[in-house]
């Protein structure tokens, strides 16, 4: 029988001993089986009354699963409660490429809470300094100053106001199916009509085009200039991540740069998903050799231990935040000491392990055994494609999506959809993950295939 909740606000006592509980487990090394399949029990109760119930409905891999927990995390792997050990193909969609719980990265914010974890907001705090002086030194071309943020659609949003307060001008183009986030402005730009509509009307000003075309990029701003209105930018993702792993052709980043700079407006690209080195190079556009005016980061450049992300501009786009620093806006918590440590920590450990690299051998060796698996179960598997170790299959339809997903969480590794849902499942591990658990991995998407093939014959 469901138990009953109690809604009404609780004593102090009450607050207290809930507190004191989850602390316990938190602090507590080892954890009885008592303990950790309350936890269990707790998260699904919480989960449906506290925080969302479809959210338990929506999980892409393991919607039928309430069973796992996760716990613990090292590496390519994470933990549930009962301590069973899964490989994490899917990796926070890119905050994880370099593992869980890096050791240098953590060892970094260790150190700096030993210190201070905040910063006062009014007195200069050095690391935020250190930390835009080494994004200037590892972006493209002569990208110099740094706004922190806590997150991708922030430092999108971020982008898109200075884009207006830099030019003076108003209109943006951004591309079909392409995903800058789920704020307001974030989400203007971005391309999937599900999460635009119970929003509008949104932030005027944004025009949407077919991803990959340059041609229609420029005839949209021709058309808005002709009748009276201005660009201010074009917004747009090196490869497009949620939309389905799509890769554009190799002349688009070249002819954006070279269309932006003829009708003067900016260049914005989101690199919240590929950059830090997942596509095989350090930035998605590196791929072009292409310099934005303004670049966005995210995920990954947290190490995948603390949420931080960055929006990085060049300085003759800056003059407006020189005449008012909080214009553009005054973050809270952008760029606290905490997360900067962890950003620091992270770049180094991309530098130095070459994670660049390592994604680019790790992704090529999963294409060409996914692309055999391809010609064998072109009734099952439509198309694989991918750069470095942002891999997308796609599916012949949604229900075998799910099912593949679904096989995989039964052998212990996890993956996702992508917003397409499930006719595109992404692939999208830790570089550091092992050939040996990417054999695994393979060799469970083959048996998978095969059984569906069968299916629908």
């Amino acid at each position: 029988m469901k138990r009953v909740i109690d809604l009404q606000r609780k004593s102090t006592e009450e607050s207290l001993d809930l507190a004191k509980e989850i602390l316990e487990f938190i602090q507590s090394e080892t954890l009885s089986v008592v303990q950790k399949r309350k936890i269990v029990t707790d998260s699904i109760e919480n989960f449906e009354n506290h925080v969302t119930k479809a959210i338990l409905a929506h999980r892409k891999s393991v919607s039928t699963d309430y069973s796992v927990v996760e716990w613990e995390g090292e590496g390519a792997v994470f933990r549930d409660t009962m301590g069973d050990e899964y490989i994490d193909c899917l990796g926070g969609y890119g905050v994880f490429l370099l593992g869980h719980r890096n050791p240098r990265v953590v060892q970094a914010v260790e150190a700096q809470i030993k210190r201070y974890a905040l910063h006062s907001q009014e007195m200069v705090d050095p690391l935020r300094g250190y930390l835009s002086k080494l994004l200037a030194y590892i972006t493209p071309g002569d990208l110099q100053h740094s706004y922190l943020v806590n997150c991708g659609t922030e430092a999108n949003e971020m982008a898109l106001k200075l884009a207006r307060l830099a030019t003076g001008k108003r209109c943006f183009i951004s591309m079909e199916k392409g995903f800058h986030g789920k704020t307001m402005g974030s989400l203007s730009a971005s391309g999937k009509s599900t999460f635009r509509e119970p929003y509008y009307p949104l932030v005027p000003g944004f025009q949407h085009v077919p991803f990959g075309d340059a041609d229609a990029v420029e005839q949209v701003i021709r058309m808005l200039i002709a009748t009276g209105e201005t660009v201010a930018g074009v917004i747009v993702e090196p490869i497009q991540g949620e939309g389905g792993v799509n890769i554009p052709p190799d002349d688009y980043f070249p002819r954006l740069r070279e269309i932006c700079d003829r009708y003067e407006c900016l260049l914005i690209v989101d690199e919240v998903q590929t950059g830090m080195g997942r596509t095989g190079t350090l930035f998605g556009v590196d791929h072009w050799n292409v310099v934005p005016d303004i670049m966005t980061l995210g995920k990954a450049l947290g190490g995948g231990v603390m949420p931080i992300a960055a929006m990085v501009a060049k300085k003759k786009w800056w003059s407006k935040m020189e005449e008012n620093p909080f214009l553009l806006g005054s973050s809270t918590f952008g760029g606290n000491p905490l997360c900067c440590a962890g950003a620091v920590a992270g770049i180094q450990t991309i530098l130095e392990e070459d994670i660049p690299k390592q994604a680019k051998e790790k992704g090529d060796y999963l294409l060409v055994s996914l692309k055999e698996m391809q010609t064998l179960y072109p009734d099952v598997l439509a198309d694989v494609r991918g750069i470095g170790l942002l891999i997308g299959l796609e599916f012949t339809n949604n229900t075998l999506g799910y099912s593949l997903a679904k096989h995989l969480f039964s052998k212990k590794i996890l993956v996702s959809g992508t917003i397409n849902n499930a006719t595109v499942i992404r692939l999208e591990p830790p570089a550091v993950v092992s050939y040996e658990q990417l054999d695994y991995v393979l060799a469970c998407i083959e048996k998978g295939l095969g059984q569906l093939s069968k299916t629908v014959r």
